[in-house]
């Protein structure tokens, strides 16, 4: 996790299988592949993280949130409130 590509070759964005998103720094577990959902951003998508400490967020506007690895701190991108597949749930 960590790294994103913006000319459309981000390589877990359509990635499903089973297994666990690590901290591209540390490999402190982040999320899981059963909260990972397909959504229309270049990026990869997921509703929840493993645990509370999987992460730190800061507040950056209101709908959204800056997303750090909750080990080494290292960026991760943002949570989007209520921007999930179902109504009142996030993204990551």
């Amino acid at each position: 996790m960590s790294f994103c590509r913006f000319i459309g070759s981000e390589i877990y964005k359509d990635h499903f299988k089973l297994g666990m998103y690590v901290c591209s720094q540390c490999s402190h577990p982040l999320f899981s592949s059963r909260s990972k959902f397909p959504h229309s951003s270049p990026w990869p998508a997921f509703t929840d993280t493993i645990r509370e400490d999987s992460v730190t967020k800061m507040m950056e506007t209101l709908t959204a949130f800056k997303v750090l690895c909750g080990k080494c701190g290292n960026g991760l991108g943002h949570e989007f409130v209520n921007d999930g597949p179902q109504e009142g749930v996030s993204r990551f």
